[in-house]
């Protein structure tokens, strides 16, 4: 399959990932109220069923990485030619900023801002200076 075609599948597939992973997130907190439990529930479960279709409907036209870090683990361990990495990631990460887009231009949001989030946890921790 010609490689315009690949990247334009895993662009599409991406775009569509991240919209269902960040749209759900909006969707779940919307409708759970302050129940984060039913929040990252309802996340979880449409992020799983959405990548099972997008894995299924774009694995045969672009192997359905999604993820630059997919693609540089198949390069690396072989299943993935090296020369086709870094049009994947760039078609990869544009598609990403573009499913983020779609998921708040569906909930009426800004297209893109800064999180709110304080974030805590042992990663945070970790780096010794």
């Amino acid at each position: 399959m010609r490689l315009t075609r690949q990247l334009a599948a895993e662009g599409i597939g991406t775009a569509l990932l991240l919209a269902v992973v960040v749209g759900s997130g909006i969707m779940g907190e919307r409708l759970a109220g302050s129940n984060a439990a039913i929040a990252l529930l309802a996340n979880s479960i449409a992020t799983g069923c959405g990548l099972w279709v997008l894995i299924a409907i774009f694995g045969p036209l672009s192997g359905a990485h999604f993820n630059p870090a997919v693609t540089l683990a198949m390069a690396t361990i072989g299943h993935f030619p090296w020369r086709h990495v870094t049009p994947y990631v760039l078609a990869q990460v544009a598609a990403a900023f573009l499913g983020v887009a779609l998921a708040h231009v569906m909930f009426s949001l800004p297209l893109f801002t800064a999180s709110e989030h304080v974030r805590t946890g042992g990663g945070h921790g970790s780096a010794r200076r």
